[in-house]
């Protein structure tokens, strides 16, 4: 591995402190930087077509889904051992089996109902939810898979083919929400926090955005206008030490909608890691919480090499809620990842594995560790599910709901 070119300078706007590179971070290959030269170009054009200046909002949206070139819809290998994070479902059967108990209980009362996984990653958990539902007995009509990478389909035929070839036939590929309105389940598993995010700074002149411009050739930070200010102002305590930085998803409340008015009666049930909105933007959480992957490593430069690392922001839950709410829905649990998968049967799950695994039992329990401990997934990953016409307490939040902390 080789550090970055030390004498590079990222420029941020007057609240942040400049920074310079000192994370050792992989240099990519020169395959992989001629593909990122390639984006950064385009995005480049983009600046100076929009007077010199974009948000990053737009610049997030162009790194991560700019047709044939963004992170997420490039021929890329993100997810796993080799890739740039590894998610629940690659950690452990054990919880794609929990989120099966889970979706078992609302089909069963919903007869000639389907699922929708939106932006199924590898694949592992949708092959391994039919599997835990084939055992009981609950299989969907359809297991409709929504993601835009055409790569990423790809892996999941292939993912599927190999770990359930036998079902492969329930699986149908879409690139938008289904025609019809759906009965049964809509699941995302870490889909909120790929969403694009707006940046914003507050110092003593008010609320600003923070943009993106071209500096010396390269991506900088600077402050711009934000027609967002009154909203922004909405979200914030009041006993906040300047500057304060952090951001808000601003497609939120439109995709909720979205999905409640393509949901006919089921539940949407949504994994993610972030916090409730008075922790989000707790006054010590002054940096936001903005961060990069690239292969395995997390740090928080996230103008450099577009189009291969990841961009992440936490989740704001009280505005999923909200949203949920405005659109006609109904908040039906909010609770940890810890408590959710203990809920729907974690340990019943472990223990039926150990005695088919006796050799395994190693494996198993750092399995179970990174999913439920506070120091780990447990308490930083949250659950939460919204219902339409479904009044059936659902079983994962039967442990421990949290819906007052929102």
């Amino acid at each position: 591995m080789s550090s970055l070119d030390s004498g590079y300078y990222q420029v941020f706007p007057t609240s942040y402190l400049v920074m310079r590179f000192t994370d050792t971070l992989p240099i990519p290959s020169a395959e992989a930087l001629a593909h990122s030269e390639q984006l950064k170009a385009i995005i480049g054009q983009e600046i100076q077509a929009q007077g010199g200046q974009i948000s990053f909002h737009h610049f997030m949206q162009m790194a991560l889904y700019e047709p044939g070139l963004g992170y997420y819809v490039a021929g890329l290998h993100k997810i796993g051992a080799t890739g740039d994070f590894v998610t629940a479902p690659e950690i452990s059967a054990l919880f794609s089996q929990c989120i099966a108990h889970q979706c078992a209980q609302i089909l069963s009362e919903l007869p000639n109902s389907s699922i929708l996984e939106l932006g199924a990653g590898s694949g592992r958990m949708a092959a391994e939810i039919l599997l835990g539902l084939e055992q009981q007995e609950c299989l969907p009509e359809h297991y409709f898979i929504l993601d835009l990478s055409p790569d990423l389909q790809t892996r999941q035929w292939t993912t599927i083919n190999q770990y359930a070839p036998h079902l492969l036939h329930k699986v149908q590929w879409l690139t938008s929400l289904p025609t019809e309105p759906l009965r049964g389940v809509m699941l995302g598993n870490e889909v909120l926090d790929a969403m694009p995010v707006e940046l914003f700074t507050v110092n003593k002149q008010g609320i600003v955005s923070v943009q993106v411009s071209v500096a010396d050739d390269q991506f900088a930070f600077t402050d711009g206008q934000t027609k967002a200010a009154e909203y922004i102002q909405t979200l914030l305590p009041t006993d906040l030490a300047l500057p304060y930085t952090s951001e808000f998803n601003p497609a939120l409340a439109a995709w909720i909608h979205s999905l409640a008015e393509h949901l006919e009666t089921g539940a949407i049930l949504l994994i993610d890691y972030g916090y409730e909105r008075s922790d989000y933007y707790h006054p010590e959480r002054s940096q936001g919480t903005l961060l990069c992957h690239y292969q395995h490593r997390v740090h928080n430069h996230p103008l450099i090499y577009p189009g291969l690392q990841d961009l992440t922001a936490s989740v704001d839950f009280t505005a999923v809620a909200e949203a949920g709410v405005d659109a006609g829905l109904q908040l039906a649990g909010y609770t940890t990842q810890a408590a959710f998968l203990a809920g729907c049967g974690l340990e019943d799950l472990f223990l039926a594995a150990l005695n088919q695994q006796p050799q395994a039992s190693y494996q198993l329990a750092q399995q179970i560790r990174t999913l439920s401990l506070p120091s780990e997934m447990g308490e930083r990953f949250k659950v939460i599910a919204l219902t339409k016409e479904f009044t059936t307490p659902l079983l994962g939040f039967r442990l421990g709901d949290r819906q007052h902390r929102l």
